[in-house]
């Protein structure tokens, strides 16, 4: 009994025990819990950035806007922490997703050298006429997420791989020759500005928020970019109809080691194209693929499309000869100064097996070069160096993503490197050291003399003590950001000015507003005050110490009216939309007529009728002039237009609609055609049966013929002056 007695304590003891130790075990102590809301405790983690200087991660005081360089114009250094912190840091804030370029498409092709340029460069690609070479294109936008889309207004990354003989190389550029910033330490700062407000993620893929225009009116070296990206060129008809460029100023090195300046160049053979903005806003919502469906089906449909490599080249001594900096990534070096040197034609003719494992894992790196090329000290081009390795390494989680098959060269492959997270070779080499003897030396060191290596070119030097700032060579930022607005036509030019009257219209901050028309008005007073006028604000009084009349060849994209209009060289792909009528039997003649007369030409071309009836390969309901260049109504469909009557009363499509069609693509600048009495159409929605753009023909040949030349035009620039565009008086700059 006494046992028992005993046993039953010690277990009331180790019961009294076990609830002190757990509160949760005692019901009474549940209503002593913590019930202070979340944020309370959250609140000791937030970090209030509104005083103090900035620091490093470890608390200590920095300045983090220029990167430590050899020399004010020398390179950056790889002992500079404070860049590597901020880079590095900057380049694993996205997983996996690309932190920047997240959103691209991309394609297999071939390039093939015009002729043996070893007059400029020992590149083993560039060695022969006819060699040919391997490659990737990846086209993307710079801002928007994985999910935005296509058309938005961005800076569209251009990059390039070519699987040479003599190992993978890279020119990663955009379809923009200059950049935003001078230095690579500030394009953490850049992105920032752009994304999405951190706290509420908005707004997706797009720089119309005070964050976005506190930068740039902040930072003047981004006016020169801002102009060509609110200009056409921040939205391309497709990623076929843009050039590209390597952005900046690298090295051509012969193989006996003396070098020249160059500048890359991919010019279109489709021609250049662009969007209007308000179908670029259409589009984005209707078919956000838009640009990635155009590239797929070019290339499916055996279109593929084709640009030339060429490149602007400069003695070395002349680096500083033209008046501003060939170190600077915010310049271009004007076409009549250094003529482009056409080197190779590259085209694209195979669409990827798999997206994932080609497009989205293939990973770029300006330190992807061969022989024959080498780097340049421009700032913004050192760093990239460093970030697009470290974005890789966090992208793939290890450091073997270049075994990919989309990474890998299509040459052996020998060095020390081993083991790490995804390794897939299976090493035999146990004496992976250098030097050895136990394996004969090997892999031997190549170089200049040995082996065709890599070397750098003979003639760098380093330029003087270390410093922190960029060069005073550098400080020019609003003479060619004029200089490109001084090359666009009027129209163009009335396209930028909407794009940044769009813009800043959305931003609520009074200061920033004030500094952006401070900013606008040392590129062109016209400009500040035509943007000055929407914001409902003073513009600030002209300063011709600014003011040039230079212009330069290459720029507009459009071109001038008549005779001065810039044709594309090709309307193959280009699509034709052809509203017809399900229910008449001459309107479906007619369209099989002029399907049959464009598709011996190239044209794409879309039937569209009330249902998906035969010969019909788009109802009304889906249609929209967003997917089509030029529209064509046929005899006998103009009952659907009329004045609404006949639209209102179909329940297969929302009213109104074919109409709809027909203006919208009046108003973008594309040709619009009737065949026959369906001029009645045109007449019935306000579009003039005569004028630019506009064909109205009894045969079908010879509306084919006018609907061509439309095509190749493009863009109707007299209707975008004198139609939806018509507010073109200008102030002046003087």
């Amino acid at each position: 009994m006494r046992t028992r007695t005993a046993a039953l304590l010690a277990w009331s003891s180790l019961l009294g025990l076990s609830q002190a130790t757990c509160p949760f075990a005692d019901p009474a102590t549940l209503d002593k819990r913590d019930d202070s809301p979340p944020s309370d405790f959250l609140d000791q983690y937030k970090v209030d950035d509104s005083d103090g200087y900035m620091t490093s991660d470890v608390g200590g005081p920095i300045e983090d806007q220029h990167s430590l360089k050899a020399g004010i114009r020398g390179s950056s250094l790889l002992e500079d922490f404070i860049f590597r912190q901020k880079i590095q840091h900057f380049d694993h804030e996205r997983v996996p997703e690309r932190a920047v370029h997240a959103r691209g498409a991309g394609a297999h092709g071939t390039f093939t050298s015009y002729g043996d340029w070893s007059n400029l460069t020992a590149a083993s690609f560039l060695g022969a006429a006819g060699k040919q070479t391997p490659v990737f294109i990846r086209f993307s936008t710079v801002a928007g997420s994985r999910g935005s889309a296509d058309t938005a207004r961005d800076v569209h990354g251009f990059a390039t791989r070519f699987y040479t003989d003599e190992g993978n190389f890279d020119i990663v550029g955009n379809n923009i020759p200059v950049f935003f910033i001078q230095d690579a330490i500030r394009f953490p700062d850049l992105i920032h500005a752009v994304k999405p407000r951190p706290d509420n993620e908005i707004p997706q893929g797009a720089t119309a928020h005070d964050s976005a225009w506190d930068f740039f009116s902040s930072q003047p070296s981004t006016m020169h970019t801002l102009c060509w990206a609110m200009a056409g060129y921040g939205i391309p008809r497709s990623y076929r109809h843009m050039d590209g460029f390597g952005v900046h100023t690298f090295r051509f090195v012969k193989e006996d080691g003396s070098s020249k300046l160059i500048k890359w160049h991919f010019k279109t053979l489709q021609g250049k194209a662009s969007l209007v903005w308000e179908e670029a806003q259409v589009l984005a919502g209707k078919n956000a693929d838009f640009h990635r469906q155009d590239l797929w089906d070019a290339i499916e449909s055996g279109n593929g499309p084709s640009w030339e490599l060429a490149v602007q080249v400069v003695d070395e001594d002349k680096a500083l000869a033209f008046g501003f900096d060939l170190l600077d990534p915010t310049k271009i070096i004007p076409e009549e100064v250094a003529p482009l040197t056409k080197l190779g034609v590259l085209k694209l003719d195979r669409n990827p097996t798999n997206y994932f494992a080609e497009t989205e894992q293939i990973m770029f790196q300006p330190g992807h070069i061969v022989r024959g090329i080498d780097f340049t000290e421009d700032p913004l081009l050192q760093g990239r160096l460093f970030s697009y390795l470290d974005t890789q390494l966090n992208r793939h989680g290890g450091p073997n993503f270049e075994q990919l098959p989309i990474n890998m060269p299509r040459i052996s492959i020998h060095n020390n490197n081993r083991d790490g997270a995804g390794q897939n070779f299976i090493h035999t080499n146990i004496r992976h050291y250098t030097p050895n003897t136990l394996n004969n030396g090997f892999p031997l060191q190549a170089n200049q003399t040995h082996g065709r290596g890599f070397f750098t070119a003979p003639g760098r030097t380093a330029n003087g003590n270390l410093v922190r700032q960029l060069s005073p060579t550098f400080d020019d930022h609003w003479s060619q950001p004029r200089l490109f607005y001084n090359s666009l036509t009027p129209v163009e030019q009335q396209f930028l000015v909407n794009a940044m009257r769009f813009e800043t219209s959305h931003l609520t901050s009074a200061a920033v507003k004030r500094r952006v028309l401070a900013q606008l008005n040392r590129v062109s007073h016209d400009v500040a005050a035509r943007v000055a006028q929407a914001l409902g604000m003073d513009a600030p009084a002209p300063d011709p110490t600014f003011y040039h009349d230079n212009v330069t060849a290459g720029i507009s994209i459009f071109g001038g009216g008549g005779n001065n209009a810039i044709l594309l060289p090709t309307i193959r792909t280009l699509r034709v939309g052809v509203l017809a009528s399900a229910g008449s039997d001459a309107a479906m003649r007619a369209a099989a007529q002029l399907r049959e007369r464009l598709v011996a030409d190239g044209v794409v071309v879309a039937v569209v009728g009330e249902t998906l009836a035969q010969g019909v390969d788009q109802t009304y309901s889906a249609a929209d002039a967003t997917g089509f260049d030029g529209v064509v109504v046929v005899e006998g469909a103009e009952g659907l237009f009329g004045d609404g009557r006949e639209a209102t009363g179909s329940a297969l499509f929302p009213a109104g609609r074919p109409g709809q069609v027909l203006l919208d693509a009046y108003r973008w600048g594309k040709p619009v055609a009737a065949l026959g009495r369906g001029g009645k159409a045109l007449q019935s929605v306000g579009v003039p049966v005569k004028g630019e753009g506009v064909f109205v023909e009894k045969e079908v040949e010879e509306l084919v013929t006018g609907l061509e030349g439309g095509l190749a035009r493009f863009r109707v620039s007299f209707l975008f002056s004198f139609g939806s565009f018509s507010s073109l008086i200008c102030v002046g700059d003087e």
